[in-house]
């Protein structure tokens, strides 16, 4: 009898042990998950009509500005980045190139999560062309288009009347003129006739 008592108290013992583990590993506290990189854009592999703006960068958690680096290469093998990378919480932003040329592109990045996690990786994007700069307006036959011809501004009412009044003033003499001559052949007219008449002619 003593020995089957035994043989149940070690039963139990048995059993509760493991259910003692199950309930220390559902209390403690998971472990803090690495940081990584959530989603990118571009994305990796994205085959794009132009050259983007910027490329961000967004982790599962927010980043520290201070060790935040971001590269991003051209096809030419040169930085096609402009300026320092912009931490706005889980997002790490930089500007790129408008200018920069069509081709292959490779961002890279290293960074520090706020709670000390390093993150480092890279991907490639694909650009078809780059943007077209802003040019002069040309006509519709591609001709520069040729200045419209102005009208010459009709005469001030000053200048119409010195004009007209020079007209005028150019009559009056000829008909001046034409008096005086008549009026000299009168006189003449009547001294020579007075002549004969004392002659008895």
């Amino acid at each position: 009898m003593h020995y089957t008592h035994g043989r149940v108290r070690f039963a139990a013992r048995a059993l509760v042990v493991p259910a003692a583990l199950g309930i220390l590993a559902a209390g403690a506290p998971l472990a803090a998950a690495h940081t990584d990189l959530d989603s990118s854009t571009p994305v990796a592999e994205a085959s794009l009509a132009e050259v983007p703006e910027s490329v961000t960068l967004t982790f599962s958690d927010p980043m520290d500005q201070k060790y935040a680096k971001v590269a991003v290469t051209g096809p030419d093998k040169k930085p096609a980045g402009q300026g320092t990378p912009r931490v706005d919480g889980k997002h790490v932003t930089i500007a790129l190139d408008p200018q920069a040329s069509a081709g292959e592109y490779s961002v890279g990045y290293r960074v520090v999560s706020a709670d000390g996690h390093p993150v480092a990786g890279s991907y490639t994007f694909t650009v078809q062309t780059r943007k077209a700069s802003p040019g002069p307006t040309a006509s519709a036959s591609g001709m520069p288009t040729a200045p419209t011809p102005t009208t010459p501004p009709p005469a001030s009412g000053a200048q119409a009347a010195s004009d007209s009044g020079g007209s005028a003033g150019m009559s009056t003499a000829a008909v001046t003129a034409a008096g005086v001559l008549m009026a000299v052949g009168a006189a003449g007219y009547l001294m020579l006739r007075r002549k004969r008449v004392s002659r008895g002619d």
